[in-house]
């Protein structure tokens, strides 16, 4: 019985490496389709998202079978926890890839997002991809220095978003009603990616340590 108990823990670690692995598939794949207008990446966001729905669902339901069937203590139980904590996480970092595809696919307007935002939107589909490149390192490997690391990665973030929002409601800028939304939705998917990112790498840091972060 604990052999299988064994084989299903390393199951639930390898299942949230594969989540994290979709995340950033996802957001590579929406923040293209953002850029470029790319109608098919934008397409294909959709699909890792609801990919990722059905891996959180499995996920969870692993989780709470090892909870009530199971009786983990100690280290095994800050993982089944986290598990819970991290697929919910992930699952809505997956939801705000789909959100940037969207409004890539916005039928009233070019492709992707308007040329007056597209270098500071870049920058920050960049540090956002970035960020998703970590949290897969730091949940495949623990790398605790990683993961207090992308907190501080997390605040170029935050002050992209409060530029993109200022842009937005420049009016030298000459923006649509909207562009000032489109731009104004994208620069906080993104940020709020960034956040979900560093939730994740909080977690990790959890399961190993043993002590919430602030």
């Amino acid at each position: 019985m604990r052999t299988v108990y064994r084989q299903e823990l390393t199951q639930l670690g390898l299942d949230l490496e594969r989540m994290s692995s979709g995340v950033t598939v996802a957001i590579e794949r929406a923040t293209q389709a953002l850029r470029e207008g790319d109608m098919i990446k934008a397409e294909q966001t959709g699909d890792a998202d609801d990919r990722l729905d059905q891996l959180s669902r499995h996920i969870d339901e692993t989780c709470v079978s090892l909870l009530l069937l199971q009786g983990p203590v100690a280290s095994d139980l800050r993982l089944i926890v986290a598990g819970l904590r991290l697929t919910q996480t992930m699952e809505r970092q997956g939801d705000l890839a789909a959100h940037l595809a969207l409004i890539a696919r916005n039928p009233h307007q070019e492709p992707g997002i308007c040329p007056q935002a597209r270098p500071l939107i870049t920058k920050m589909t960049d540090a956002a991809v970035q960020m998703a490149h970590s949290m897969e390192k730091v949940v495949q490997t623990q790398d605790l220095n990683l993961a207090r690391r992308m907190h501080r990665d997390d605040d170029i973030l935050d002050d992209l978003q409060i530029e993109a929002r200022r842009m937005a409601t420049d009016d030298d800028n000459d923006l649509t009603r909207a562009q000032v939304i489109d731009v104004t939705l994208a620069a906080r998917f993104l940020e709020r990616f960034g956040d979900h990112a560093v939730s994740v790498a909080d977690q990790v840091m959890y399961i190993v340590e043993g002590a919430q972060t602030a």
